[in-house]
């Protein structure tokens, strides 16, 4: 036993290290925690090591599980003779290869109604409004979405009303404090009721006999329900009748059933702890993260920047350690790029507003030639639609003035097809390029159709208008391929450098100012003509190559630290799961 409490306690930075983090807008969900596997895993282990007899000592005067189940059926069996209660069908003896594990002497191997009473749950009709009730007086309806797993159930999104209780469930809600447990879809959740209810036909209400306490078996219930009989559902899994009353359930005498009880709390307790430290650390990291790379593009001047960016270069080591600081530092790049940050800037370069002229120049011999509509005036630039100061030789301009054409696709949902031509939406836009796997088709003809109006091809840009907003990529193949109206079409010139257009729409600025302008709208949604008015900062022309060149070589060294650091995190889990095999074995 000591042995194991040293296994908990000595392996400490396995644990926390073996970290796996979920993902949101901004890296991590803000204001929670990243999921630490390692620490998951601790928890699995204790409750693994609680139900094989391993977490506390066993004490040889304790009643043994055997007597106290024959007790308890000596005692039904005279209620049964007596005419109190119906009669107890007798234990269904356990073979040697049905059980899982070995136990402790004093432990038994018991199936679920052997220890426990339970009922199954009733849906009342939906299509009967009589059963159902927005009123606070109704009475709670419980759901696999109301439960909490390990946790308590103090209010339902649904209620039922009396005459519901009256003609289909016909009893008493079921009372606080029982048990209830998922059997069905999302198999092992369980939670403690803690206000009188129903529940759906998915899951059960569970009563313990004297033989079982009720927190040691809330605590294994879980891990045994997923270990039992289940059949393939739509989702997840789901048990029947006749595999709950087959669950097998390892069963301590009652006084060493209070011992692990209280020794599992103390455990979990000392990982929520962890959790919490890992997490408070973590928050910090990335607010130190953020703030370091916030002051390279506040920086004022030339000798500014090289003193922010040293004290980051001296601290590089410690700073980007997780997939969260990489993702920060790429945007931070992204970002000194576009600000003309990142590369040096050259007097011999032609001025940007001589590339502008020519892409306007581009533009009105394709009007003089019927292959555009001539666009109407935007207004000027106010200064306050300037994010940042611009180098010398740069200018602002809105997005309109520096590309050929901005269109979408096909607005009315088209017939889809098997085969045919591949019809792009936003779920088949990117980052790194059109993913044409898995777009639905529509007819040949009637693609080329679509194509009249709104035809990508190579290093054109496409922007989602739905679904994810802004997200934006270079069309990287030469296939044919059309467009739904959920996806929007730059029309890029030949004249300026697409990839560095593409990298700016990818920045911060422009993907705040985007998810702002679709925000403006009752329904969230990029459209056209906010699209247009986009400014975009516009470098030399020899400068924009500069800049990509810079960046994809950036871009591929912080991918490479993002590698290495998933192979750290998949070492640490798999030194995790080997700790837990040499825990319970």
């Amino acid at each position: 036993m000591q042995q194991i409490q040293q296994l908990l306690t000595e392996h400490l930075d396995i644990w926390t290290a073996a970290e796996t983090e979920k993902k949101s807008g901004r890296g991590r969900a803000s204001g929670s925690a990243s999921k630490v596997y390692g620490i998951q895993k601790l928890r699995g282990l204790i409750l693994d090591l609680a139900v094989r007899g391993k977490l506390v000592l066993q004490d040889a005067n304790d009643e043994p599980a055997s007597a106290l189940l024959m007790r308890i059926q000596a005692e039904k069996a005279k209620l049964s003779y007596e005419g109190k209660p119906k009669k107890e069908k007798p234990l269904i003896p356990i073979k040697d290869d049905e059980k899982p594990f070995e136990l402790p002497n004093q432990w038994e191997w018991v199936h679920l109604p052997d220890v426990t009473e339970y009922k199954v749950g009733k849906t009342p009709s939906t299509k009967s409004n009589v059963y159902w009730t927005d009123s606070e007086d109704g009475i709670n309806w419980v759901s696999i979405a109301d439960l909490s797993h390990y946790g308590v159930v103090t209010e339902t999104t649904k209620k039922v009303t009396d005459l519901a209780q009256k003609e289909v469930f016909k009893s008493e809600p079921v009372p606080v404090g029982t048990i209830l447990m998922s059997f069905k879809l999302t198999l092992g959740k369980v939670s403690i009721l803690e206000v009188p209810a129903f529940h759906n036909e998915a899951i059960i209400s569970i009563y313990p006999s004297e033989a079982i306490d009720k927190g040691y078996l809330f605590k294994i219930l879980p891990a045994r329900a997923n270990e039992g009989e289940s059949k393939s559902a739509i989702k997840g899994n789901t048990l029947n009748s006749e595999s709950i009353a087959a669950l097998l359930l390892p069963l301590p005498p009652l006084a060493e059933q209070l011992r692990i009880v209280a020794k599992v709390d103390e455990l979990m307790a000392l990982c929520d702890q962890l959790e919490q430290q890992h997490s408070n650390a973590a928050e910090a990291h990335e607010k130190l993260v953020e703030h370091l790379l916030g002051t390279l593009a506040q920086a004022q001047n030339t000798q500014d920047f090289n003193s922010q960016w040293q004290r980051i270069y001296t601290n590089f080591d410690t700073l980007f350690t997780t997939e969260f600081s990489i993702d920060a530092l790429k945007q931070t790049l992204l970002q000194l790029a576009v600000m003309g940050k990142l590369v040096q800037q050259d007097p011999t370069d032609e001025p940007a507003s001589e590339l502008v002229k020519r892409i306007q120049a581009e533009k009105a011999k394709l009007v003089a030639e019927g292959k555009l509509k001539k666009e109407k005036p935007l207004a000027p630039i106010a200064e306050d639609e300037k994010p940042f100061e611009l180098p010398k030789g740069w200018e602002w301009q809105k997005l309109t003035e520096v590309i050929l054409k901005i269109t979408d696709g096909e607005h009315l949902s088209p017939k889809k097809t098997t085969e045919g031509m591949p019809l792009v939406s936003a779920k088949d836009v990117k980052a790194d390029g059109v993913n044409l796997s898995e777009t639905n088709f529509v007819k040949y003809e009637d693609g080329i159709s679509f194509r009249q109006r709104c035809n990508p091809e190579y290093d054109d840009i496409l922007i989602c208008s739905r679904g994810t907003i802004g997200r934006c990529t270079l069309v990287n193949t030469n296939e044919i391929f059309c467009l739904m109206g959920s996806v929007i079409l730059l029309k890029t010139s030949r004249v300026l450098n697409a990839n560095y257009l593409a990298r700016y729409l990818q920045t911060p600025i422009a993907q705040s100012w985007m998810t702002g302008a679709s925000s403006a709208t009752a329904v969230s949604a990029l459209y056209l003509k906010d699209v247009a008015k986009l400014v975009v900062p516009v470098p030399p022309l020899a400068e924009q190559h500069r800049i990509v060149a810079k960046v994809d070589e950036l871009m591929v060294v912080c991918d490479q630290l993002k590698t290495r650091i998933q192979e750290a995190s998949q070492h640490q889990q798999q030194l995790a799961g080997v700790l837990v095999a040499q825990a319970v074995n």
